[in-house]
Parts: structure tokens; C-alpha cells; sequence
């Protein structure tokens, strides 16, 4: 008699170390650097190392590709630079996005070989998906390099956060301002639809609604 195979299932591990040097953390971006599934925040002597579980990657992709798709309704250009690691030493700061991209800077950024945050902008819209709430918090490592705004989805919704570039926080707001008219009620939505619909179908469905998504 067959014997029925259980699925295998890819489990999110997230390791907090305290009191790293910049040059370990290097060392390990370097050792690592061909791990995909992997991430790593750096902060101040304080290291994240992240192995992301296959729910984490899904909603990435999917809030990855509708970014691609309200730009592209928007008539915006963008590019994406998925989990580039962004780091400066000056500021004891590195991160790897879940996804990220340029808007505002895309056309200066297009046709870079590399990014270095010394010279170069960070990301103007970056991707981050906190689904078990335990992390390393991020805000002030996305804070320190200037990244202007953040979408976060906390496994339910999506709320959006722009950085105050005075007070160096980040406030919640409805809209968004790199993709100009579109809410955190619609980016949720389109998100929890894509997690359930056949993707020709969820595709088809978020361009049709975009003129009505802007409110």
C-alpha cells in the first residue's frame, strides 16, 4: 500500500546576538552571501540573523508584485532592488530589505553595478513583512540610512510609515506618498486576495480596480 508523503514545511528561525563588531557581521554577510533564504539586520552592535518561512516569502512576492503593477497603472517609474543588502559603517547600520525599491531615485540608480549608501540614496519604498512580531525592530536601522517610507505587514494588514526627516521617526499614514492615492486598506485587500486567487485572475483583478483603488 502507498504511503501518503507529508509536505515539507519550511520553518522561520530568527537568532538576536548582542555585542557584534561591523567586521563580524561582515564576515558573515560574506559567508552567507549566497543564502536567499536568509537575512541580516544590523544595528548599533546588534545583529538579526532571519531564515524567512515559506508564508513570509509568499506575501513578500506577492506585495512585491503589486508595487510593480500600481506603478506600472500609475504610469511611475521604478526599480526594483529585491533584498540588495544596504549598509554604511559610519552609522553602525545594515539591513537586507524583504523587498525594496526605487522610485523617486530610479532613473539615478538605473545601471548601478553596486550601491554604496555613502554616496548613493537608499531605497525610496522598502518591503517589510513582520509576521512574527519578535524581530529585531527595524525602524531605527531604516531610520539612520533615510529610507522615506516603509510598507509593514504584520500577517493581517498593511500599514504604511513615512520617516520625518526632522525627528527621524516614522508616522503611520493612510496613503501612500511614493505611489501617489493608493491606502493601506487596499494594499491589505489586494494582498489577502492574492494570498487565495489563481495569480492570472489576481492580476487581472487589481488592474481592473486600480482607478477605483486610488479613491
Amino acid at each position: 500500500m502507498a504511503t501518503a508523503l507529508s509536505r515539507p514545511r519550511q520553518v522561520a528561525g530568527q537568532v538576536i546576538l548582542r555585542d557584534i563588531t561591523w567586521e563580524t557581521y561582515e564576515r558573515l554577510l560574506s559567508e552567507h552571501g549566497d543564502s536567499t533564504g536568509t537575512r541580516f539586520v544590523y544595528h548599533r552592535g546588534m545583529l538579526e540573523i532571519m531564515i524567512v518561512s515559506y508564508r513570509h516569502e509568499i506575501i513578500n512576492r506577492i506585495i512585491a508584485s503589486l508595487v510593480e503593477i500600481l506603478a506600472e497603472q500609475l504610469n511611475i517609474d521604478i526599480m526594483g532592488a529585491g533584498s540588495t543588502t544596504f549598509k554604511r559603517q559610519d552609522l553602525a547600520s545594515g539591513f537586507e530589505p524583504d523587498s525594496c525599491f526605487y522610485i523617486e531615485n530610479a532613473e539615478r540608480m538605473r545601471g548601478n553595478d553596486a550601491v554604496d549608501l555613502t554616496i548613493d540614496p537608499p531605497p525610496d519604498l522598502v518591503i517589510e513583512i513582520d509576521i512574527t512580531n519578535v524581530s529585531l525592530p527595524r525602524f531605527p536601522v531604516f531610520a539612520a540610512v533615510g529610507v522615506p517610507e516603509v510598507w509593514r505587514h504584520d500577517g493581517n494588514s498593511i500599514s504604511i510609515h513615512t520617516l520625518d526627516r526632522k525627528t527621524g521617526e516614522y508616522h503611520d499614514t493612510a496613503r501612500s506618498a511614493s505611489l501617489p492615492g493608493v491606502t493601506s486598506e487596499v494594499l491589505t485587500r489586494f494582498t489577502a486576495a492574492g494570498l487565495t486567487e489563481k495569480r492570472h485572475a489576481w492580476l487581472k483583478r487589481v488592474r481592473e480596480c486600480m482607478p477605483d483603488a486610488q479613491g
